[in-house]
């Protein structure tokens, strides 16, 4: 449902309620989402590839299959080392 683009991290928003939102991304290699907080829980599962990410200052991998909570409030970022797709599950309640 998504692809690849160099040099960029692609989004796709799949599902988009009051309750939450889908959304799918796609890292090239090198890319990253710069350190922030978000309001909401998140949910992400690693559809390919493997990721880095960095929550509350603590470094976790995950490789495609693997789920990781990515709680409200607390700082995180994402980087890509390799390509890899992800996808958010965001909870707005």
């Amino acid at each position: 449902m998504i692809d690849y683009s160099d040099d960029s991290v692609v989004s796709k928003t799949i599902l988009d309620k009051t309750i939450g939102n889908l959304t799918l991304f796609a890292f090239d290699a090198g890319q990253r989402l710069s350190e922030h907080t978000s309001p909401y829980d998140a949910v992400v599962q690693v559809v390919d590839g493997k990721g880095r990410f960095n929550i509350d200052g603590k470094a976790v991998e995950a490789s495609a299959g693997e789920l990781l909570i990515m709680p409200s409030n607390i700082p995180h970022s994402v980087d890509a080392d390799e390509r890899f797709k992800m996808l958010l599950i965001m909870i707005r309640e």
